[in-house]
């Protein structure tokens, strides 16, 4: 079993100490993000082949990494640098202080751990498409030789996200999907000029020149991790993607929506910022589940 942590909240940067209780403990509850039941996740090392741990921050959580690789257990960090203004990007740490710590986990734990993400891709007043050319060249210099692929993507209107962004004020558009396409086209020519290998996440109109299918939980390269280190792994998981147009591996995702505090304008899996907030300041790291026990009120 691969597990996902998380496309639902930034783990990495905030619930580093949930989640090593929960390893402690075997097991995460997850609440169903479809209004089901919870259900158990099992994080015992014989349960669990690998970790994809996705983040704008992995800084604070360095320590677990060292801990999965003493232990054998495979682990990939997609890690989200966009360099966008505070407008749209309110407390996530600036990309210049993030390059030298993706810098030395790379050295530390070899070539194929993480995983550059350049999205969402939004056009704004604050970022037109000639600020993302020069933006992604700029960041993108800063981390050759740390990842070998960018994944790409153009921001989707989920409702949340259509919320968030007027919030901000501003001038942004969902923008024509020709008009998509000659963007990230653009970009993923960039990234490749750079020695990246550009992808695009879950979005196949877009998928055109020089670049592919993103396949973001991916289980051959948790084996080549694995490989890097020494170590024979063989994961079997089947392609099954969380949404349509999705090529990831099948995965058990132990986060939960509403519950991340970065603030960023186009999320998708916060409604309420400030809650979000609250919920992390009163979190508690012994509780079974991330998913919050009761509504928080600012």
């Amino acid at each position: 079993m691969i597990v996902s942590a998380s496309h639902r909240t930034d783990i990495p940067a905030f619930y580093g100490d949930w989640f090593r209780a929960r390893r402690a403990a075997g097991f995460a509850k997850v609440a169903s993000p479809f209004g089901g039941p919870a259900y158990t996740v099992p994080l015992t090392p014989d349960a669990v082949d690998g970790y994809v741990f996705w983040t704008r921050n992995i800084g604070p959580f360095v320590p677990v990494l060292h801990e999965l690789r003493a232990e054998g257990t495979p682990f990939v960090i997609q890690h989200t640098v966009t360099g966008y203004p505070r407008a749209l990007d309110r407390y996530v740490p600036d990309a210049d202080r993030i390059l030298p710590i993706l810098r030395r986990i790379a050295e530390q734990f070899g070539p194929e751990v993480v995983v550059w993400r350049y999205d969402p891709v939004v056009v704004t007043d604050f970022t037109p498409a000639a600020f993302h050319h020069t933006n992604l060249a700029r960041i993108g210099e800063g981390l050759r030789g740390v990842s070998s692929e960018v994944v790409l993507s153009a921001v989707h209107p989920y409702r949340k996200t259509v919320n968030n962004m007027v919030r901000v004020g501003g001038t942004w558009r969902h923008f024509e999907d020709g008009e998509k396409s000659l963007l990230i086209s653009g970009l993923a020519d960039i990234a490749g000029s750079l020695g990246f290998r550009p992808t695009v996440c879950a979005q196949p109109s877009l998928v055109a020149g020089t670049a592919a299918a993103a396949r973001c939980v991916d289980a051959r390269r948790l084996e080549r991790v694995a490989a890097g280190w020494g170590l024979a792994r063989t994961i079997a998981a089947p392609v099954r993607g969380n949404r349509p147009g999705c090529e990831c591996h099948a995965s058990r995702d132990i986060g939960a929506y509403e519950t991340c505090p970065h603030g960023c304008a186009y999320c998708y899996a916060v409604g309420n910022p400030e809650r979000a907030a609250a919920y992390y300041r009163a979190h508690d790291p012994a509780a079974e589940s991330l998913a919050p026990a009761r509504r928080i009120t600012k």
